[in-house]
């Protein structure tokens, strides 16, 4: 069985997008779970889709929080599933979704599995994760180019835009942080699983097009707020403290410059700067 699991949060026409690029008569099994991350969003309840399955938040829980409440439905359904971690603002390509069970049954070793990103227009938006800890450099990176005939090659991480999870492999139910609301979650949960042996890796057998910020792009204040209280408590678990001092220090210099520039966005970082500082 393959789970397709998304983050609603006003994205139902999104999701009907992502919906429709499934084809109707497939010979798998699969089902959609949507967590309804905003709960006063009625459209999405008016979804008419096969094996679908909506999961209350009863509050925006962030996407990391979300992912775990649909996590532990799918686990507690079949703990030897396979799941796709997809953004609503996503659809596939035609005879996608097929190949992820033969993908699987060549590959078992793999526990995480990023896809190949493209945007609308074709260019690649991901193909690959590396980070550097001796600089704190998370780094958005073509891996595949380097080896094009591969069926998929190591990554330090990958995007939870599009993230398959082989759950065979996991003892307990995978889990992200709940001290991320929002950006870097997808980094944390693969540095995390990587140190406990998990194999990652990203293919360029599967893909997806993703229309990137047309949801965090709403409101540019919350989104920088996000990220940058995120990417900081990245550096503070990954990197050591002179790291974290030097890309702390740069960042809120360049934040005071943005003020004249992007004062939404300077806004934003501040409001992450200050967040991380405060006692917890």
């Amino acid at each position: 069985m393959i789970y397709l699991l998304t983050v609603n949060y006003y994205s139902t026409q999104l999701i009907e997008k992502l919906i429709h690029s499934i084809p109707i008569h497939l010979n798998i099994s699969y089902q959609i779970v949507i967590v309804n991350n905003s709960p006063d969003d009625i459209a999405v309840r008016r979804l008419h889709i096969k094996s679908f399955q909506i999961l209350e938040a009863n509050t925006n829980l962030g996407f990391g929080k979300a992912c775990n409440l649909g996590l532990n439905w799918i686990y507690t359904q079949n703990s030897d599933a396979i799941v796709w971690m997809i953004n609503p603002d996503t659809y596939l390509p035609e005879n996608t979704l097929e190949k992820v069970f033969t993908f699987f049954q060549s590959h078992p070793e793999i526990s995480i599995l990023g896809t190949l990103i493209y945007t609308p227009s074709g260019d690649i938006w991901f193909a690959g994760g590396r980070f550097v800890p001796q600089f704190g450099a998370i780094l958005s990176t073509d891996l595949l180019s380097s080896d094009p005939e591969a069926t998929y090659i190591p990554s330090d991480w990958v995007s939870g835009c599009s993230l398959l999870l082989n759950l065979h492999h996991f003892k307990t139910c995978p889990q992200f942080d709940p001290a991320y609301f929002l950006y870097y979650e997808d980094f944390d949960f693969c540095r995390r699983y990587a140190m406990q042996g998990h194999r990652i890796a990203i293919t360029s057998h599967l893909a997806v097009i993703h229309q990137p910020s047309s949801i965090t792009n709403r409101n540019i204040v919350q989104k920088y707020k996000h990220s940058t209280y995120s990417y900081l408590l990245t550096l503070e678990r990954y990197t050591n403290k002179w790291i974290l001092l030097m890309r702390f220090g740069r960042l809120f210099f360049h934040t005071f410059i943005l003020l004249i520039l992007k004062p939404q966005t300077a806004l934003g970082k501040l409001a992450g700067i200050f967040y991380y500082s405060s006692p917890k």
